[in-house]
């Protein structure tokens, strides 16, 4: 059975950042991808929906270590035991403030240490189906993409008609186009695109639409 997605705005009104559920309907098991949670009460609102949706929160997946993607981390895994996964590359930047970002802002943004370390061509099993790790550095050194059964969750690498900033520490404009260029626009054109910001896409459209790629 396909995996289905439920996507939540989260860090109103600073970051404006998506989580992703990815969830089996059949087992009920689910991932929350990139929970940002910065804001109050964020974290909360996210457990009501898992309880609403009856959903056992297995993984918190971080497609990279900013603090609008790892926001909600802890309080997840402190309420349902969820592992937290995230590239080896951006390990250390879950629990250091001043390579995530929020020492910045004069935030305080941490989170546990991952309980699994990703590697590009890993496999996430999620009920009857699964999640395909790929390693797409660029944006920072250690994101990725999550590719399901007909869609591609792509943090900030791949947006609407954008690309991640490559401005940050660890960033690479060249790395970021290879990693679309070799990774994600080889996937079918009818691939839907659930991005880290912004509202979801197709491969087919960004490679006709996209500024950055075309």
């Amino acid at each position: 059975m396909s995996l289905k997605i439920k996507t939540v705005l989260m860090c109103k009104g600073m970051f404006e950042s998506n989580c992703h559920i990815v969830y089996c309907e059949q087992s009920g098991d689910a991932a929350a991808v990139d929970p940002g949670g910065i804001v109050k009460n964020e974290a909360e609102l996210l457990l009501t929906l898992l309880q609403v949706m009856k959903l056992n929160l297995k993984y918190v997946i971080n497609t990279h270590g900013h603090l609008d993607h790892i926001g909600a981390n802890a309080v997840l895994k402190e309420t349902t035991g969820a592992l937290i996964l995230v590239h080896s590359e951006d390990a250390e930047m879950l629990f250091q403030g001043e390579r995530n970002g929020s020492a910045i802002f004069g935030l305080r943004v941490e989170s546990p240490p991952a309980d699994k370390l990703l590697e590009d061509g890993d496999v996430i099993a999620i009920g009857n189906s699964e999640l395909k790790v790929l390693h797409t550095p660029g944006h920072t050194r250690g994101s990725i993409c999550l590719v399901g059964p007909g869609f591609v969750l792509t943090g900030d690498t791949l947006m609407p008609r954008s690309i991640g900033r490559t401005d940050f520490p660890g960033g690479s404009f060249e790395e970021e186009i290879n990693s679309i260029r070799t990774k994600l626009l080889v996937l079918p054109d009818t691939t839907v695109v659930y991005a880290g910001h912004g509202s979801c896409t197709t491969i087919g459209d960004e490679k006709r639409f996209n500024s950055f790629l075309v």
